[in-house]
Protein backbone atom coordinates (compact mmCIF):
# COMPACT_ATOMS: atom_id res chain seq x y z
CA UNK A 1 0.00 0.00 0.00
CA UNK A 2 1.16 3.51 -0.82
CA UNK A 3 0.98 6.22 1.81
CA UNK A 4 0.30 9.65 0.36
CA UNK A 5 0.73 12.88 2.31
CA UNK A 6 -1.09 15.89 0.86
CA UNK A 7 -1.30 19.60 1.82
CA UNK A 8 -4.26 20.82 3.87
CA UNK A 9 -6.23 22.63 1.14
CA UNK A 10 -8.40 21.70 -1.85
CA UNK A 11 -8.96 18.32 -0.23
CA UNK A 12 -11.86 17.10 -2.46
CA UNK A 13 -9.91 17.99 -5.60
CA UNK A 14 -6.74 16.27 -4.39
CA UNK A 15 -8.62 13.17 -3.22
CA UNK A 16 -10.38 12.92 -6.57
CA UNK A 17 -7.32 13.01 -8.78
CA UNK A 18 -5.36 10.66 -6.52
CA UNK A 19 -8.26 8.20 -6.65
CA UNK A 20 -8.48 8.35 -10.44
CA UNK A 21 -4.73 7.94 -10.89
CA UNK A 22 -4.05 5.35 -8.20
CA UNK A 23 -7.32 3.41 -8.06
CA UNK A 24 -8.95 3.69 -11.50
CA UNK A 25 -5.90 3.88 -13.75
CA UNK A 26 -3.26 1.86 -11.86
CA UNK A 27 -5.31 -0.11 -9.30
CA UNK A 28 -2.78 0.46 -6.55
CA UNK A 29 -4.06 0.59 -2.97
CA UNK A 30 -3.23 3.71 -0.98
CA UNK A 31 -4.10 5.74 2.06
CA UNK A 32 -4.09 9.53 2.35
CA UNK A 33 -2.79 11.62 5.24
CA UNK A 34 -3.44 15.36 5.37
CA UNK A 35 -0.54 17.46 6.61
CA UNK A 36 -0.86 20.94 8.06
CA UNK A 37 2.83 21.70 7.60
CA UNK A 38 3.96 19.86 4.45
CA UNK A 39 3.29 21.84 1.26
CA UNK A 40 3.96 19.19 -1.38
CA UNK A 41 2.85 15.64 -2.18
CA UNK A 42 4.85 12.83 -0.61
CA UNK A 43 4.31 9.24 -1.76
CA UNK A 44 5.85 6.66 0.58
CA UNK A 45 6.35 3.24 -1.00
CA UNK A 46 6.22 -0.16 0.79
CA UNK A 47 10.03 -0.35 0.96
CA UNK A 48 10.09 3.14 2.56
CA UNK A 49 11.54 4.87 -0.47
CA UNK A 50 9.54 7.91 -1.45
CA UNK A 51 8.59 10.36 -4.16
CA UNK A 52 8.05 14.08 -3.63
CA UNK A 53 5.93 15.91 -6.19
CA UNK A 54 6.04 19.66 -5.87
CA UNK A 55 2.62 21.26 -5.55
CA UNK A 56 2.78 23.96 -8.20
CA UNK A 57 -0.93 24.63 -8.44
CA UNK A 58 -3.48 24.02 -5.67
CA UNK A 59 -1.49 25.66 -2.89
CA UNK A 60 -1.54 28.83 -4.97
CA UNK A 61 -5.35 28.81 -4.66
CA UNK A 62 -6.10 27.62 -1.11
CA UNK A 63 -9.63 29.01 -0.97
CA UNK A 64 -12.50 26.84 -2.19
CA UNK A 65 -12.87 27.11 -5.98
CA UNK A 66 -10.46 30.06 -6.25
CA UNK A 67 -8.54 28.32 -9.04
CA UNK A 68 -11.60 28.60 -11.30
CA UNK A 69 -10.30 31.66 -13.04
CA UNK A 70 -9.08 32.24 -16.56
CA UNK A 71 -5.84 33.64 -15.16
CA UNK A 72 -5.11 30.27 -13.52
CA UNK A 73 -4.59 28.61 -16.91
CA UNK A 74 -0.87 28.31 -17.70
CA UNK A 75 0.44 30.49 -20.51
CA UNK A 76 3.94 29.29 -21.35
CA UNK A 77 4.07 25.51 -21.72
CA UNK A 78 7.51 24.02 -21.32
CA UNK A 79 8.54 20.65 -22.74
CA UNK A 80 10.88 18.35 -20.89
CA UNK A 81 12.72 15.08 -21.33
CA UNK A 82 13.54 12.34 -18.87
CA UNK A 83 14.22 8.63 -18.83
CA UNK A 84 10.96 8.33 -16.86
CA UNK A 85 8.88 9.74 -19.72
CA UNK A 86 7.16 7.49 -22.25
CA UNK A 87 7.48 10.13 -25.00
CA UNK A 88 9.95 12.87 -25.83
CA UNK A 89 9.18 16.52 -25.12
CA UNK A 90 6.49 16.01 -22.50
CA UNK A 91 4.35 19.16 -22.16
CA UNK A 92 4.77 20.53 -18.62
CA UNK A 93 1.74 22.54 -17.60
CA UNK A 94 2.61 23.19 -13.96
CA UNK A 95 6.24 23.34 -12.81
CA UNK A 96 9.54 22.69 -14.56
CA UNK A 97 11.44 19.61 -15.69
CA UNK A 98 13.75 19.77 -12.66
CA UNK A 99 14.17 16.33 -11.10
CA UNK A 100 16.37 15.05 -8.26
CA UNK A 101 17.06 11.36 -7.79
CA UNK A 102 18.82 8.95 -5.46
CA UNK A 103 18.46 5.28 -4.56
CA UNK A 104 15.72 5.99 -2.03
CA UNK A 105 13.87 9.02 -3.34
CA UNK A 106 12.83 11.02 -6.39
CA UNK A 107 11.78 14.65 -6.26
CA UNK A 108 10.11 16.20 -9.29
CA UNK A 109 8.96 19.75 -9.93
CA UNK A 110 6.36 18.55 -12.42
CA UNK A 111 2.94 18.73 -10.78
CA UNK A 112 1.51 15.46 -12.06
CA UNK A 113 -1.72 15.71 -10.07
CA UNK A 114 -2.61 19.25 -11.17
CA UNK A 115 -1.96 18.39 -14.81
CA UNK A 116 -4.18 15.31 -14.82
CA UNK A 117 -6.84 17.23 -12.89
CA UNK A 118 -6.72 20.03 -15.48
CA UNK A 119 -7.16 17.67 -18.42
CA UNK A 120 -9.79 15.32 -17.00
CA UNK A 121 -12.06 17.84 -15.27
CA UNK A 122 -11.97 20.23 -18.26
CA UNK A 123 -12.20 23.20 -15.89
CA UNK A 124 -10.68 25.44 -18.55
CA UNK A 125 -13.94 25.02 -20.49
CA UNK A 126 -15.81 26.51 -17.53
CA UNK A 127 -13.62 29.60 -17.12
CA UNK A 128 -13.16 30.30 -20.84
CA UNK A 129 -16.46 31.56 -22.25
CA UNK A 130 -15.72 31.11 -25.97
CA UNK A 131 -18.44 29.13 -27.77
CA UNK A 132 -19.23 28.13 -31.35
CA UNK A 133 -22.57 28.33 -33.15
CA UNK A 134 -23.83 25.28 -31.24
CA UNK A 135 -22.76 26.70 -27.87
CA UNK A 136 -19.85 24.26 -27.72
CA UNK A 137 -16.41 24.99 -26.35
CA UNK A 138 -14.24 25.34 -29.50
CA UNK A 139 -11.05 23.35 -29.82
CA UNK A 140 -9.19 26.50 -30.89
CA UNK A 141 -9.63 27.90 -27.37
CA UNK A 142 -8.11 24.91 -25.60
CA UNK A 143 -4.64 24.97 -24.10
CA UNK A 144 -3.85 21.69 -25.83
CA UNK A 145 -4.64 23.04 -29.30
CA UNK A 146 -2.81 26.33 -28.74
CA UNK A 147 0.28 24.45 -27.62
CA UNK A 148 0.20 21.64 -30.16
CA UNK A 149 -0.45 18.68 -27.87
CA UNK A 150 -4.12 18.01 -28.63
CA UNK A 151 -3.02 14.99 -30.66
CA UNK A 152 -1.26 13.49 -27.63
CA UNK A 153 -2.87 11.59 -24.74
CA UNK A 154 -0.77 13.47 -22.21
CA UNK A 155 -2.72 12.06 -19.26
CA UNK A 156 -1.58 8.61 -20.32
CA UNK A 157 1.95 9.95 -20.67
CA UNK A 158 1.78 11.35 -17.13
CA UNK A 159 0.45 8.03 -15.83
CA UNK A 160 3.53 6.31 -17.27
CA UNK A 161 5.80 9.00 -15.83
CA UNK A 162 4.32 8.44 -12.38
CA UNK A 163 4.47 4.65 -12.69
CA UNK A 164 8.06 4.64 -13.96
CA UNK A 165 9.18 6.60 -10.92
CA UNK A 166 7.39 4.18 -8.59
CA UNK A 167 8.72 1.02 -10.25
CA UNK A 168 12.28 2.38 -10.32
CA UNK A 169 12.23 2.73 -6.51
CA UNK A 170 10.18 -0.34 -5.56
CA UNK A 171 9.72 -3.19 -8.01
CA UNK A 172 7.41 -5.11 -5.67
CA UNK A 173 4.41 -2.96 -6.64
CA UNK A 174 2.06 -4.23 -9.34
CA UNK A 175 -0.19 -2.16 -11.53
CA UNK A 176 -3.50 -2.85 -13.26
CA UNK A 177 -3.19 -4.97 -16.39
CA UNK A 178 -5.05 -3.42 -19.29
CA UNK A 179 -6.09 -4.77 -22.66
CA UNK A 180 -6.51 -2.64 -25.74
CA UNK A 181 -10.16 -2.58 -26.80
CA UNK A 182 -12.43 -1.20 -29.50
CA UNK A 183 -15.84 0.25 -28.66
CA UNK A 184 -18.22 0.56 -31.63
CA UNK A 185 -20.89 3.24 -31.27
CA UNK A 186 -23.47 4.60 -33.69
CA UNK A 187 -25.45 7.81 -33.16
CA UNK A 188 -28.86 7.43 -34.77
CA UNK A 189 -29.80 10.91 -35.98
CA UNK A 190 -32.07 9.52 -38.70
CA UNK A 191 -33.51 6.14 -39.57
CA UNK A 192 -34.91 7.13 -43.00
CA UNK A 193 -33.49 9.36 -45.69
CA UNK A 194 -36.95 9.86 -47.16
CA UNK A 195 -39.08 10.25 -44.04
CA UNK A 196 -41.31 12.85 -45.77
CA UNK A 197 -41.59 14.37 -49.26
CA UNK A 198 -39.60 17.32 -47.89
CA UNK A 199 -36.66 14.98 -47.39
CA UNK A 200 -36.93 13.93 -51.02
CA UNK A 201 -36.93 17.55 -52.21
CA UNK A 202 -33.91 18.28 -50.02
CA UNK A 203 -32.08 15.26 -51.44
CA UNK A 204 -32.86 16.29 -55.02
CA UNK A 205 -31.61 19.80 -54.30
CA UNK A 206 -28.40 18.41 -52.82
CA UNK A 207 -27.83 16.33 -55.96
CA UNK A 208 -28.02 19.42 -58.13
CA UNK A 209 -26.29 21.98 -55.90
CA UNK A 210 -23.62 20.00 -54.08
CA UNK A 211 -23.04 17.05 -56.36
CA UNK A 212 -23.50 19.17 -59.50
CA UNK A 213 -25.27 16.37 -61.32
CA UNK A 214 -28.30 16.36 -63.59
CA UNK A 215 -28.47 12.57 -63.73
CA UNK A 216 -28.27 11.87 -60.02
CA UNK A 217 -31.66 13.53 -59.21
CA UNK A 218 -33.41 11.00 -61.47
CA UNK A 219 -31.63 8.15 -59.70
CA UNK A 220 -32.66 9.60 -56.34
CA UNK A 221 -36.27 9.92 -57.47
CA UNK A 222 -36.28 6.32 -58.71
CA UNK A 223 -34.78 5.17 -55.40
CA UNK A 224 -37.53 7.01 -53.51
CA UNK A 225 -40.24 5.36 -55.64
CA UNK A 226 -38.76 1.88 -55.19
CA UNK A 227 -38.56 2.37 -51.42
CA UNK A 228 -42.18 3.51 -51.19
CA UNK A 229 -43.23 0.51 -53.31
CA UNK A 230 -41.44 -1.77 -50.87
CA UNK A 231 -38.93 -2.96 -53.43
CA UNK A 232 -35.89 -1.46 -51.71
CA UNK A 233 -34.66 -0.54 -48.25
CA UNK A 234 -34.19 3.08 -47.28
CA UNK A 235 -30.45 3.93 -47.58
CA UNK A 236 -30.28 4.94 -43.91
CA UNK A 237 -31.67 1.60 -42.79
CA UNK A 238 -28.20 0.13 -42.31
CA UNK A 239 -28.81 -1.59 -38.98
CA UNK A 240 -28.68 -5.16 -40.26
CA UNK A 241 -25.51 -4.40 -42.19
CA UNK A 242 -23.82 -2.77 -39.18
CA UNK A 243 -24.63 -5.75 -36.96
CA UNK A 244 -23.50 -8.20 -39.63
CA UNK A 245 -20.14 -6.42 -39.83
CA UNK A 246 -19.75 -6.20 -36.05
CA UNK A 247 -20.54 -9.88 -35.60
CA UNK A 248 -18.10 -10.80 -38.36
CA UNK A 249 -15.38 -9.22 -36.21
CA UNK A 250 -16.76 -10.72 -32.96
CA UNK A 251 -17.83 -7.30 -31.75
CA UNK A 252 -21.05 -5.75 -30.47
CA UNK A 253 -22.37 -2.33 -31.45
CA UNK A 254 -23.99 0.36 -29.33
CA UNK A 255 -26.85 2.19 -31.05
CA UNK A 256 -27.74 5.55 -29.50
CA UNK A 257 -31.33 6.55 -30.35
CA UNK A 258 -33.07 9.91 -30.14
CA UNK A 259 -36.40 9.94 -28.34
CA UNK A 260 -37.76 13.43 -28.78
CA UNK A 261 -36.62 17.01 -29.12
CA UNK A 262 -37.66 20.64 -29.06
CA UNK A 263 -36.43 21.85 -32.46
CA UNK A 264 -37.44 21.15 -36.03
CA UNK A 265 -34.02 21.91 -37.46
CA UNK A 266 -31.97 19.52 -35.33
CA UNK A 267 -34.44 17.03 -33.86
CA UNK A 268 -37.59 15.02 -34.53
CA UNK A 269 -36.23 13.25 -37.59
CA UNK A 270 -38.06 10.10 -36.55
CA UNK A 271 -40.60 8.99 -33.98
CA UNK A 272 -39.12 6.62 -31.41
CA UNK A 273 -42.62 5.19 -30.83
CA UNK A 274 -43.25 4.39 -34.50
CA UNK A 275 -43.60 0.82 -35.75
CA UNK A 276 -40.37 1.18 -37.70
CA UNK A 277 -38.44 2.28 -34.60
CA UNK A 278 -39.93 -0.58 -32.60
CA UNK A 279 -38.90 -3.08 -35.25
CA UNK A 280 -35.32 -1.78 -35.43
CA UNK A 281 -34.85 -1.71 -31.67
CA UNK A 282 -36.34 -5.17 -31.16
CA UNK A 283 -34.05 -6.59 -33.83
CA UNK A 284 -31.00 -4.99 -32.20
CA UNK A 285 -31.99 -6.52 -28.87
CA UNK A 286 -32.64 -9.91 -30.46
CA UNK A 287 -29.17 -10.00 -31.95
CA UNK A 288 -27.51 -9.10 -28.67
CA UNK A 289 -26.35 -5.58 -29.45
CA UNK A 290 -26.97 -2.56 -27.24
CA UNK A 291 -29.37 0.38 -27.03
CA UNK A 292 -28.36 3.76 -25.61
CA UNK A 293 -29.64 7.32 -25.68
CA UNK A 294 -28.75 10.17 -28.01
CA UNK A 295 -30.34 13.15 -26.21
CA UNK A 296 -31.85 15.85 -28.40
CA UNK A 297 -30.19 19.14 -29.29
CA UNK A 298 -31.39 21.07 -26.23
CA UNK A 299 -31.29 18.23 -23.69
CA UNK A 300 -27.61 18.59 -22.83
CA UNK A 301 -28.35 21.11 -20.06
CA UNK A 302 -32.04 20.40 -19.40
CA UNK A 303 -32.51 17.55 -16.96
CA UNK A 304 -36.31 17.44 -17.38
CA UNK A 305 -36.03 17.14 -21.16
CA UNK A 306 -33.29 14.53 -20.78
CA UNK A 307 -35.39 12.46 -18.37
CA UNK A 308 -38.44 12.72 -20.63
CA UNK A 309 -36.47 11.30 -23.55
CA UNK A 310 -34.79 8.63 -21.45
CA UNK A 311 -38.17 7.50 -20.13
CA UNK A 312 -39.58 7.37 -23.67
CA UNK A 313 -36.69 5.25 -24.91
CA UNK A 314 -36.96 2.90 -21.95
CA UNK A 315 -40.69 2.53 -22.58
CA UNK A 316 -40.08 1.54 -26.19
CA UNK A 317 -37.02 -0.64 -25.64
CA UNK A 318 -38.15 -2.22 -22.36
CA UNK A 319 -34.58 -1.72 -21.16
CA UNK A 320 -32.84 0.34 -18.52
CA UNK A 321 -30.86 2.85 -20.55
CA UNK A 322 -27.31 2.91 -19.23
CA UNK A 323 -25.21 4.61 -21.93
CA UNK A 324 -25.23 7.23 -24.66
CA UNK A 325 -23.81 10.37 -26.23
CA UNK A 326 -25.02 13.94 -26.67
CA UNK A 327 -26.37 15.14 -30.03
CA UNK A 328 -23.90 17.43 -31.85
CA UNK A 329 -21.49 16.64 -29.00
CA UNK A 330 -23.05 19.50 -27.04
CA UNK A 331 -21.54 19.65 -23.58
CA UNK A 332 -21.71 22.15 -20.75
CA UNK A 333 -19.40 21.90 -17.76
CA UNK A 334 -20.29 20.61 -15.19
CA UNK A 335 -24.01 20.58 -16.01
CA UNK A 336 -24.00 17.81 -18.62
CA UNK A 337 -22.02 15.31 -16.58
CA UNK A 338 -24.21 16.00 -13.55
CA UNK A 339 -27.34 15.59 -15.65
CA UNK A 340 -26.25 12.15 -16.83
CA UNK A 341 -25.34 11.25 -13.26
CA UNK A 342 -28.72 12.37 -11.91
CA UNK A 343 -30.47 10.25 -14.52
CA UNK A 344 -28.55 7.17 -13.39
CA UNK A 345 -26.61 6.56 -16.58
CA UNK A 346 -23.62 4.25 -16.18
CA UNK A 347 -21.41 5.77 -18.88
CA UNK A 348 -21.34 8.39 -21.60
CA UNK A 349 -18.97 9.18 -24.45
CA UNK A 350 -19.29 12.90 -25.00
CA UNK A 351 -15.80 14.31 -24.93
CA UNK A 352 -14.28 14.93 -28.33
CA UNK A 353 -14.18 18.05 -30.45
CA UNK A 354 -16.60 17.97 -33.38
CA UNK A 355 -14.33 19.99 -35.66
CA UNK A 356 -10.89 18.64 -34.75
CA UNK A 357 -9.44 15.22 -34.04
CA UNK A 358 -7.48 14.78 -30.84
CA UNK A 359 -7.65 13.87 -27.16
CA UNK A 360 -9.97 16.44 -25.58
CA UNK A 361 -9.37 14.95 -22.12
CA UNK A 362 -5.80 13.97 -22.90
CA UNK A 363 -6.80 10.41 -22.06
CA UNK A 364 -7.81 7.14 -23.71
CA UNK A 365 -9.03 5.42 -20.53
CA UNK A 366 -12.54 5.54 -19.05
CA UNK A 367 -12.68 7.63 -15.88
CA UNK A 368 -15.17 9.06 -13.42
CA UNK A 369 -15.69 12.83 -13.83
CA UNK A 370 -15.53 15.51 -11.15
CA UNK A 371 -18.12 18.23 -10.62
CA UNK A 372 -15.95 21.31 -10.13
CA UNK A 373 -18.80 23.27 -8.49
CA UNK A 374 -20.20 20.71 -6.05
CA UNK A 375 -16.63 19.36 -5.64
CA UNK A 376 -17.83 15.78 -5.85
CA UNK A 377 -16.56 12.77 -7.76
CA UNK A 378 -19.34 11.30 -9.91
CA UNK A 379 -20.10 7.62 -10.34
CA UNK A 380 -20.77 7.82 -14.07
CA UNK A 381 -17.89 6.93 -16.39
CA UNK A 382 -16.73 9.12 -19.25
CA UNK A 383 -15.39 7.01 -22.11
CA UNK A 384 -13.54 9.55 -24.28
CA UNK A 385 -14.47 9.51 -27.95
CA UNK A 386 -11.40 8.95 -30.12
CA UNK A 387 -12.73 8.93 -33.69
CA UNK A 388 -15.87 10.39 -35.23
CA UNK A 389 -16.05 9.72 -38.94
CA UNK A 390 -17.36 13.17 -39.90
CA UNK A 391 -14.55 14.93 -38.01
CA UNK A 392 -11.85 12.88 -39.67
CA UNK A 393 -13.45 13.22 -43.11
CA UNK A 394 -13.37 17.00 -42.77
CA UNK A 395 -9.63 16.90 -42.09
CA UNK A 396 -8.60 14.74 -45.03
CA UNK A 397 -8.91 14.68 -48.81
CA UNK A 398 -8.90 10.95 -49.53
CA UNK A 399 -9.57 7.52 -48.08
CA UNK A 400 -5.81 6.98 -47.85
CA UNK A 401 -5.40 10.10 -45.71
CA UNK A 402 -8.35 9.06 -43.54
CA UNK A 403 -6.76 5.65 -42.96
CA UNK A 404 -3.43 7.23 -42.13
CA UNK A 405 -5.00 9.56 -39.56
CA UNK A 406 -7.03 6.70 -38.08
CA UNK A 407 -3.88 4.56 -37.86
CA UNK A 408 -2.10 7.33 -35.96
CA UNK A 409 -4.73 7.44 -33.22
CA UNK A 410 -5.27 3.69 -33.26
CA UNK A 411 -1.58 3.02 -32.67
CA UNK A 412 -1.33 5.55 -29.83
CA UNK A 413 -4.34 4.12 -28.02
CA UNK A 414 -2.98 0.62 -28.52
CA UNK A 415 0.41 1.66 -27.13
CA UNK A 416 -1.24 2.65 -23.86
CA UNK A 417 -3.62 -0.33 -23.89
CA UNK A 418 -6.52 2.10 -23.96
CA UNK A 419 -10.02 2.07 -25.37
CA UNK A 420 -10.50 3.14 -28.97
CA UNK A 421 -14.04 4.58 -28.99
CA UNK A 422 -15.32 4.82 -32.54
CA UNK A 423 -18.41 6.72 -33.69
CA UNK A 424 -19.85 5.93 -37.11
CA UNK A 425 -23.38 7.21 -37.77
CA UNK A 426 -25.77 4.72 -39.33
CA UNK A 427 -26.58 7.19 -42.10
CA UNK A 428 -22.93 7.70 -43.05
CA UNK A 429 -22.68 4.29 -44.66
CA UNK A 430 -24.96 5.48 -47.48
CA UNK A 431 -24.61 9.26 -47.21
CA UNK A 432 -23.27 10.40 -50.63
CA UNK A 433 -20.50 12.55 -49.11
CA UNK A 434 -19.42 9.82 -46.68
CA UNK A 435 -19.94 6.55 -48.54
CA UNK A 436 -16.36 6.35 -49.82
CA UNK A 437 -15.09 6.12 -46.24
CA UNK A 438 -16.84 2.81 -45.65
CA UNK A 439 -13.49 1.32 -46.65
CA UNK A 440 -11.94 3.17 -43.72
CA UNK A 441 -14.46 1.69 -41.30
CA UNK A 442 -13.48 -1.80 -42.44
CA UNK A 443 -9.81 -0.79 -42.38
CA UNK A 444 -10.08 0.01 -38.65
CA UNK A 445 -11.92 -3.20 -37.85
CA UNK A 446 -9.44 -5.29 -39.82
CA UNK A 447 -6.56 -3.58 -38.05
CA UNK A 448 -8.17 -4.34 -34.70
CA UNK A 449 -8.71 -8.00 -35.60
CA UNK A 450 -5.09 -8.35 -36.74
CA UNK A 451 -3.72 -7.00 -33.46
CA UNK A 452 -6.06 -9.29 -31.51
CA UNK A 453 -4.75 -12.47 -33.12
Amino acid sequence: MLKIIIPNNNIPERRYIIDVLLHQFLNISYEITISKVFNNYKIILPNYSFIIINDNFFSEYPKKGSYLNKNSIPINILCGNSSFFSEKNLPILFGTDKLEQSEIFIKTDIDIFATIFFMLTRWEEYVIKDRDEHNRFPHQSSLAYKNNFLNRPIVNEYIEFFWNMISSLDNSIRRKKRNFSLLLTHDIDEIERYLTPKNLIRALGGDIIYRKSLIKPFKTLNEYIQIKLGNKKDPYDTFEMIMDISEHYNLKSYFFFMAGGTTQKYDNRYDIKSDKSHKIINNIKKRGHYIGIHPSYNAYNNTLQFKKEKDALEEVSLLKIASGREHYLRFELPTTWQLWEDNEIEWCSNLAYAQQSGFRTGCCYPFSPFNILSREQLSILERPLILMEATFANEVKSVEEFNSLADYYFDIVKKYQGEFVLLWHNASFNEPTMREYNKSYLHILNKYREQSL
